[in-house]
């Protein structure tokens, strides 16, 4: 260290070019400082003087030093060393608040723990550690040793390897592969590409506020209902979502809800094109559609298969709320006759788009009209045609399909003497899967009872729900399926029709499904 200080001089005659070489003589590779790897200067006994010498030199208040170019030295951004810290791997805390996103400000400087191996057995130590060894986004997991153009370095999880140090376990296994199992450190740096989306909004955002990074996809648009207080963050939020999705280049926020007459609502882009026609699929099905001006919602593609499947080939479905048609054209599909409906005329238009598209358009015949006015016109005539028609071996089957969750329930009184006057077929009572909302602490029984006040009779021991899915806090969508009782539908009992057993409605407790108990 004196033949150091010897060598410098006085610290106002010391030159850049003279430390640099002072370095170089010391070991301390240009490279190896510049690309920052694990085996830094400070490793060295001897490196505290020429940091202090540095630090007086530069002005600069001491810190890791690179060398960018000759006779140019900056300081290292923050570096932070892990001590099993949950929270090593956030974004810097400089980045609270924004509302215009910067990528840069996300640049961060950890240390971790890595393994030198051979490069020839890599492969090996990562299948033996793969519990150990780093997983982060857009991180390699081996990098080069600067040193050694034979070795490799294997980045491992600190929360993984805390303080630094392998298990017994672990260091019996790099012992089989004659893997030294000393750890050593490694600066490593995150930037942007590295953080998940919901790494990056909760450092974004205020303490303890919620964080959104959910959202539904339709095509290339990602569907946001934002918070109040998600707000002032928006645009950056969408960029965010759109950054870290591949194949999402639209991000589009709800602004208002949902409008009951075309079931369309108002969106604001947050970020990407302005481009809202996109195409989806849908348990094999495609369908294309404009989604500012039509309702799709991805969430519904169980449900959809789920009633389609009680469908078989020769069935009648009347699909009364028919949207682009996501029950009709899967229907079609199964050689079943369908009539579908829809008020809004741009759904209309991609409906019998899509029936084209999917090549089902002879078996489906379309309707632009008000669903009380499709039920008490088309509906009517098919219904009295067909079931004069039917013969006893006959097994076709009718289905009603009402999927307008806030308002389906009040159109049941239309099934009220709809048929009367027509000869009574008890074989054939159209069966009806009416959607609702219920915010009920029993919402099965709830949508049942509003039924009932709507069609005039008890359903008790005649229909089943569903609970389709949890729309909010304490709001459930649910499907309510019963056959029209012929009491209602003809204004009288059939003549052969069996009177029903007492039965009541009861959960099973390993489904969402409400089912029929004898």
């Amino acid at each position: 260290m004196v033949s150091l200080h010897r060598r410098l001089g006085k610290v106002a005659a010391v030159t850049p070019s003279q430390i640099q070489r002072t370095l170089w003589r010391l070991g301390y590779c240009a490279r190896l400082l510049k690309t920052n790897h694990f085996r830094t200067a400070a490793s060295n006994t001897s490196f505290p003087a020429v940091w202090m010498l540095l630090a007086q030199h530069s002005g600069r208040i001491p810190g890791l030093f690179v060398v960018v170019k000759k006779n140019t030295f900056f300081t290292m951004p923050e570096t932070v060393e892990d001590k099993t810290n949950p929270e090593l791997y956030l974004p810097h805390p400089g980045v609270r608040g924004m509302t215009l996103l910067d990528r840069e400000a996300f640049k961060r400087t950890v240390v971790v723990p890595a393994l030198k191996v051979k490069k020839e057995i890599v492969h090996n130590v990562l299948k033996s550690l793969k519990q150990s060894v780093l997983q982060r986004p857009g991180l390699k997991r081996v990098v080069e040793d600067p040193e050694d153009e034979d070795s490799r370095f294997v980045i491992l999880d600190p929360h993984k390897v805390p303080e630094f140090s392998l298990g017994e376990s672990e260091q019996q296994v790099l012992k089989q592969l004659s893997v030294h199992p000393e750890v050593s450190k490694y600066h490593l740096e995150l930037t942007y590409e590295n953080f998940k989306s919901e790494e990056i909004l909760r450092a974004v955002l205020p303490e303890g506020q919620e964080v959104t990074s959910g959202f539904s996809r339709v095509g290339h648009i990602a569907h946001l209902n934002l918070r109040d207080h998600q707000l002032p963050y928006r645009h950056l939020i969408g960029q965010v979502i759109m950054d870290k999705n591949p194949g999402i280049t639209c991000v589009v926020n709800k602004t208002n809800i949902i409008d009951s007459t075309y079931r369309n609502f108002e969106m604001e882009v947050l970020a990407g094109e302005d481009n809202l026609v996109t195409k989806v699929k849908e348990n094999n099905i495609s369908y294309e559609l404009d989604f500012s001006k039509v309702y799709w919602n991805p969430r519904l593609s169980t449900e959809h298969g789920r009633i389609v499947e009680l469908l078989k080939a020769g069935d009648v479905l009347f699909d009364v709320f028919a949207g682009v048609g996501p029950f009709a054209i899967p229907a079609a599909k199964r050689k079943c006759r369908v009539f579908a409906n829809d008020l809004n005329p741009e759904s209309y238009s991609w409906l019998l788009h899509n029936c084209k598209l999917n090549k089902v358009d002879t078996r489906v015949k379309a309707f632009n009209m008000d669903g009380r006015a499709f039920l008490q016109g088309p509906v009517r005539e098919e219904l009295s045609r067909e079931l004069l028609l039917l013969k006893e071996e006959q097994k076709t089957n009718f289905h009603i399909v009402m999927n307008l969750p806030a308002l389906a329930v009040e159109f049941l009184d239309v099934f009220r003497h709809l048929l009367v006057g027509e000869p009574c077929s008890p074989a054939a009572l159209p069966t009806v899967h009416c959607y609702g909302f219920s915010k009920h602490s029993n919402p099965a029984r709830d949508i049942q009872e509003r039924a009932e006040a709507v069609l005039g009779t008890s359903l008790a021991g005649r229909c089943s729900t569903f609970q389709v899915r949890n729309v909010a806090p304490n709001k459930e969508m649910l499907c309510l399926s019963f056959q029209i009782p012929a009491d209602v539908l003809y204004k009288r009992p059939c003549p052969d029709e069996a009177k029903p057993a007492s039965k009541r409605l009861c959960t099973s407790q390993d489904s969402s499904e409400e089912k029929i108990l004898s």
